[in-house]
């Protein structure tokens, strides 16, 4: 007989909630599946944030602070950083090897890429979010995978709009470790005891600074 009082209620690997009745047998929660979804859907189009990196190319567009430089050296021809997003090693590149991967999961051949970077990046965020439910509740590196595809429409969005990168700060764990942050962070790793906190639980932990100077 299974001693209740050592169960542990499941939790999604991605935020650390624990899981609903109707999720039970899931790796991550329904949330997280949908927000993935739609940082995925995000990306793609033509009006999407990848479509958009072209415009930010150019100096001055699209997320520069419009700041000048002080140098007399030329600038650039192109920004550096929506180039890095949109060439190849970037964006598609990167959702690439996870579709990759999870083909050598389920048994598939390993997927063809047609097109130039803009139709590949459509094909892959399609085949992702075709197979996302899988995802969710099977693949054990979910948890990361949400989390890179957060990251990348994050830096896509702060290249086309300007938008600034949430500020990071450092909260302090009970074992003395401490943990980097935002205000959108699902949930987070102890890195010096293991303990996982959840959304509601990290945001609650003391700063770092606060606690040490107390």
């Amino acid at each position: 007989m299974t001693d209740t009082a050592d169960y542990e209620w499941p939790t999604c690997v991605a935020c650390s909630r624990e899981l609903r009745h109707d999720e039970l047998g899931r790796i991550a929660c329904r949330l997280c599946q949908r927000r993935t979804d739609e940082n995925l859907q995000a990306l793609a189009g033509d009006t999407g944030l990848y479509a958009t990196l072209q415009d930010a190319l150019q100096p001055g567009r699209a997320g520069d602070d419009g700041r000048v430089s002080g140098s007399r050296t030329a600038p650039l021809p192109l920004r550096l950083e929506p180039l890095s997003l949109s060439a190849r090693g970037g964006v598609v590149t990167v959702l690439q090897t996870w579709l990759a991967d999870w083909h050598e999961l389920l048994g598939w051949r390993h997927p063809r890429w047609e097109g130039g970077l803009q139709q590949q990046l459509d094909q892959v965020v399609k085949a992702l979010r075709v197979n996302l439910e899988w995802a969710a509740s099977s693949h054990p590196a979910f948890a990361e995978f949400s989390a890179e595809v957060a990251s990348l429409t994050r830096a896509c969005r702060a290249q086309t709009t300007g938008e600034r990168p949430e500020r990071r700060i450092t909260v302090a764990c009970p074992c003395g470790g401490t943990l980097r942050i935002t205000i959108s962070t699902p949930g987070a790793r102890c890195p010096g005891c293991g303990a996982q906190y959840g959304r509601a639980d990290v945001l609650e932990l003391p700063l770092a600074e606060r606690r040490m100077a107390a």
